[in-house]
Parts: structure tokens; sequence; C-alpha cells
């Protein structure tokens, strides 16, 4: 399916700025009808055909530029629960490139270029968020260590507790990316988000940008799901044990349970940067506009940086002999 505007009929995308649906063309707000699609193969649009790769539930007609919504890819099962709509629009996320890498030396003239930074798409990438309890059960000796000098003598004494600890926490919306397309540690650096601004879905928002269907069940994500807080829990665990000299445990015995997990997908700003035969790959976080990459390098740069110090030197160096030979 795809949007199209009731005055002017061009495609009606989602605006971050005005949290509105805009027309790009005639600048309408909320003018969108909804234009159903009768196949998975041709755009409901100009009728060309269109060939979505495996996982993608919104993407663009190749021929015609319009974005399209597969509608039976965000229904049923696949029907994403929450969404997080995109806060920053194109420019806000080039802005948030340029600002992390303009000071950096030796980056190739086109990489943050009008012309490259068009090509950046923004893509909502599938999440399962887990509600997680925990039950951390702490046992063990802890001793307290004083010692003191009188006269020529020193003393220790060491007092013995029993330390016991009962703990329990319980964690919401634990992100886990449900792409096998997305890098997994790319996804964990993108966070964190703002899950007070979670909405009920609505596939609106999903026009202008790519999107993606999970293609990892909650099933498969909760283990790491539960990897991710265990560290939390721990760090809990140890804070709440108070200030002993030692700690030795007899029992460390750590539950997590899964309580519930919804499906929600949130905004990723992606660019693609081509050099030289290599690509290189840079996220944007489409609700804070966190950064994630490594900037390019321009051997060309390096090379001419070099030489323009070695010749600095050089004609300092014949300075100084003139300037050694005249006294």
């Amino acid at each position: 399916m795809l949007y199209r505007c009731k005055n002017c009929g061009s495609n009606v995308v989602y605006d971050p700025k005005s949290k509105k649906m805009k027309c790009p063309h005639c600048e309408g707000l909320d003018t969108e009808d909804a234009i159903a699609g009768e196949s998975l193969e041709n755009c409901p649009n100009c009728g060309a055909p269109v060939k979505p790769t495996e996982y993608q539930s919104a993407h663009r007609c190749a021929h015609c530029g319009v974005y399209l919504i597969v509608d039976e890819r965000i229904a049923g099962d696949y029907k994403p629960h929450l969404i997080i709509p995109f806060k920053l629009d194109k420019n806000d996320a080039a802005q948030r490139l340029r600002t992390s890498f303009n000071h950096r030396l030796f980056m190739p003239d086109s990489f943050l270029s009008e012309a490259t930074l068009e090509k950046m798409e923004g893509m909502y990438v599938p999440f399962f968020l887990f509600d997680i309890h925990s039950h951390y059960l702490w046992t063990g000796r802890g001793t307290r260590i004083r010692k003191w000098v009188s006269g020529d003598t020193e003393y220790t004494e060491t007092k013995i507790f029993r330390v016991e600890r009962d703990m329990v926490a319980d964690f919401e919306h634990v992100p886990a990316d449900a792409s096998v397309v997305m890098d997994d540690d790319i996804m964990d650096l993108m966070e964190p988000y703002d899950y007070k601004l979670l909405e009920d879905f609505q596939q609106k928002y999903m026009s202008g940008f790519y999107g993606e269907m999970y293609s990892q069940t909650a099933v498969e994500l909760t283990d790491r799901a539960k990897a991710k807080i265990r560290p939390g829990v721990e760090q809990m665990m140890q804070s709440s044990l108070g200030s002993y000299t030692t700690l030795t445990p007899d029992q460390r015995n750590m539950e997590l349970e899964e309580q519930q997990h919804e499906y929600a997908l949130l905004p990723v700003w992606v660019y693609t940067y081509n050099y030289h035969g290599k690509t290189y790959n840079y996220f944007v976080n489409g609700q804070s506009g966190k950064v994630i990459g490594k900037s390019p390098f321009a051997m060309s740069k390096v090379v001419g940086y070099c030489a323009t110090w070695f010749g600095f030197i050089m004609l300092a160096g014949q300075l100084i002999r003139m300037i050694m030979e005249v006294l």
C-alpha cells in the first residue's frame, strides 16, 4: 500500500518535524488516502515490478520513487505492537554525521557531500522488548579486618559474619533486535532509546521510510535479553553486600524469568558510503541522534599532508643554513 495526497496525488510521508503526514509536493498536512496494493510484485502507483527483500515490510519503488508498505508483512503475527516514530529527519541525521566527523583529518572530500548524504535512508528495525523478573539469592561469609599498633605490638582483629541477600528486581523493555540483516553489536550500540515515547503501532509512521519485519522470534532472543541484564543484576547485588574486607560466597543463585515481550519498531538512519572499493556503514539513532561508525581514510590526503610538512622542513633547513652562513 501507499499513501496518496488527496490534493495533488503525490506520495504522502510521515514528517518527523511536524509529527504529521506531509505531502512533499504541495506541502499539505494530513491529506493522505491509503491506496492498497493488489500484489506484492507490482507497485500500486505505477504498476512497475517491485522486489522487496525477504524481510522488508516497507521499501521504495525503484521506478517511480514512492514509498510502499507491504501489508501482509505488518499483519497477523507480524503486526508490531509498538513503534517509536522518527524524531530526526534526514537533514537532522546528516548534521549529526557532520558534527561527529567534520573535525577528523584525512577524510575523503566526498564523504559528507550533499550528493552522498542524499542516499541516506531511514529504516524501522524490528526489536522485541522483554520484561524480565530477576531473583538473586547470595549467601556466604564476610570478614572485616582491623589492624592497629600499641607500643611495639601490632594487633589484627578479624570479625566473621554470615552474609545473606535475597534480592528481587524487575526490568522493563529490555531490547533485543530481531533482524538478521542488522548487526547485533551495532544495534546494541544504537541504544538507549527513550521507551517512554513508545506509541501504539500505526502503519502511517512507516510511510517515507524502509522497514523490516522480524526474522528472529522472541523465543530465539530471550537468552540474549537475559544476558544483557545479567551484569546489571550482579552489580546491584555487589552494591548491596556492603563494605566487607573479604567476601566468600557459599551460594550464588541468579534466576531470570521472562514475564512478557512486545514487538516494536525502532528508528535508525542508515548511511552507506563506498570509497575505493570498500563499503563503510554509518548509523544514526532516529530518536536520540547517537552516531555509530568509523571515518574513512583518504591516503592521498595523508601523502599530501606529509609532503607539505616535508617541504616546510626542507625550506626551514635551507633558511637556517643561509642564516648560519651570514653569521
